[in-house]
Parts: structure tokens; C-alpha cells; sequence
């Protein structure tokens, strides 16, 4: 019930996944990303596994040595599917054998994509080709390529109500962090509110950092 991909730009070192479900709030659940890497937590999802293996991935553990440790972790392995990106683009992936549906993964350059109750197994194939295919743009656009890319060759099986994306670059908060919880089309919400933010998402970093030399708010009481 779940699509997804975590990608790494080799060129600013921004770390980011994106990913698409008929499920509501997939990317609250499934979706755990930080400066040191990303965990995909999905198919009958164990939220837990996320948060550790964001905790490994800040201890120093790379991808292979999280996932090892994240599926012995916890009970039930078999009926959960997880993927790993660490911060030097190296992934692991594990599906168990009680996979939804037709399931796949495929490890790219940097990239990681994983999906279960898909159409069929090319749609992840789809995703790492689309994501490769644009290394100088930004990682958030390259990331919805490939979301947009596993939809367009079938995605899940039945309709995905839902969609997320986020990236972090140099800081210990998201650059990126957008979500549309429910919606017919939310690969479309999602890509129409990336364009909706991306214009002020340097502004929003330049008030973190150095407020004074922040542009104007631009809401009414704002000079």
C-alpha cells in the first residue's frame, strides 16, 4: 500500500525521501529522516523501527549494520518492509516474507526505492531511473520526479490518497518537510506545494540563522 524512495545528492550532501500511500498520513508514520540519513518504516508499518533507526543512524552506524539491527529488533519481521540511506549514500533494504501484494525494492547511485501492493515491480525501477536522470537539480525536485515517475508507470495498485517529502541539507531541521494527509490527487498537492515553498525556503533558513538579513514577512502588520 505504500511507494516510496530515499535519495542523496551527491553534490550538496542533502539527504531526503518522498513517498506515497492509499493510506492517510503515510509520511507520519513510514517516513523518519534526519542530517544522518533515512528510514522507510512501511507495509504493516512498525513507527518504532523509524525512530531507531534514526538513533543508529546518529550513533554512526551505516546502512547495512541499522538494518540488521532494526529487523531483529522487534517482533514480526516478517511483515515489515524497511530501507535504509545513510549519510554516505550507502542503502540496505529488507522486505519480509509476509510483503502486501506485489512487492520490490532496488538499490540506485545514492538512492533507495521500496514499494508493496504495487502494479508491478517496475515501478520502483521507474523511480531510481527518474532520480538519477537529474543530478544538478535539487534533491526536492529530484525526489518528486521520482514519486511522479512510480505513479505515472502504476504506483500502488489501487488509489494513493496520500503523499510526503523531506529533505535536510546542513542543519538538524528539515529544509523541506511537506505533507498532504488526504486528497484524490495528493502526488499533484504535494508538487503544487513544493512550488509553493520553494521560493521562500532559503528565506526561512536566513531567519533561523541570521534574522536581520531576513526578507520581510510579507503578511499584513509586516513593513
Amino acid at each position: 500500500m505504500t511507494f516510496s524512495l530515499a535519495g542523496r545528492c551527491a553534490r550538496t550532501g542533502a539527504l531526503g525521501a518522498v513517498i506515497s500511500s492509499s493510506s492517510p498520513a503515510v509520511a507520519s508514520r513510514c517516513l523518519w529522516a534526519g542530517p544522518r540519513g533515512v528510514t522507510l518504516s512501511q507495509n504493516v508499518t512498525d513507527p518504532r523501527l523509524g525512530i531507531l533507526g534514526l538513533q543508529l543512524l546518529n550513533q554512526g552506524y551505516g546502512a547495512p549494520g541499522v538494518l540488521d539491527q532494526l529487523v531483529g529488533a522487534r517482533a514480526h519481521a516478517q511483515w515489515r518492509q524497511i530501507a535504509v540511506l545513510d549519510a554516505d549514500g550507502c542503502s540496505a533494504v529488507f522486505t519480509g516474507a509476509k510483503g502486501l501484494g506485489e512487492t520490490a525494492t532496488l538499490q540506485g547511485e545514492q538512492s533507495v526505492a521500496v514499494g508493496n501492493l504495487l502494479a508491478h515491480a517496475g515501478v520502483v525501477t521507474a523511480m531510481v531511473q527518474a532520480f538519477e536522470a537529474r543530478p544538478g537539480d535539487l534533491l526536492a525536485e529530484r525526489l518528486l520526479a521520482a514519486l511522479e515517475a512510480g505513479a505515472a508507470a502504476g504506483g500502488e495498485a489501487g488509489p494513493v490518497h496520500s503523499a510526503g517529502i523531506c529533505v535536510y541539507e546542513h542543519e538538524d531541521w528539515p529544509h523541506v518537510d511537506l505533507r498532504v494527509d488526504w486528497s484524490d490527487t495528493p502526488i499533484a498537492a504535494l508538487s503544487q506545494l513544493w512550488r509553493q515553498y520553494a521560493p521562500q525556503m532559503r528565506d526561512y533558513i536566513t531567519r533561523a540563522r541570521c534574522p536581520d538579513a531576513a526578507p520581510s514577512y510579507g503578511v499584513p502588520g509586516n513593513e
